[in-house]
């Protein structure tokens, strides 16, 4: 049986958002701390039995809290890969690899959502 032909989508063309659920601060350090909420039955269930926390910290490294304020649902992937490339330089390299991997995994967390623009 023959495979579909899928092309898997490019992130460097898509255009991130913060999902609007999401808080968010900066530290002393200036490092991005996302803040989600732990919502469904079974967070509820484990907040009450095993104390888990109803909000989750979630701290970025130093790249990532340099990304998280510029996503606006304006730029895509390669202007903000551009504007890492001139606060970073190589120590971003293999830039777009790593910003590709870095929205994938916002994304599979459910952190962001892309623009439609």
């Amino acid at each position: 049986m023959k495979k579909k032909n899928v092309k898997s989508p490019n992130y460097l063309d898509r255009i991130p958002m913060h999902k609007e659920c999401i808080g968010w601060s900066v530290d002393n350090e200036g490092k991005v701390i996302l803040e989600i909420e732990n919502k469904g039955v079974f967070n509820r269930f484990a907040q009450k039995l095993f104390k888990k926390p109803e909000i989750s910290y979630i701290h970025l490294d130093e790249m990532g809290s340099f990304v998280w304020p510029l996503i606006d649902g304006e730029r895509d992937i390669t202007i903000l890969g551009k504007l890492v490339d001139e606060h970073f330089g190589e120590k971003a390299y293999p830039l777009y690899e790593r910003l590709a991997k870095y929205f994938q995994i916002l994304d599979s967390y459910g952190f962001i959502s892309w623009s439609n623009k």
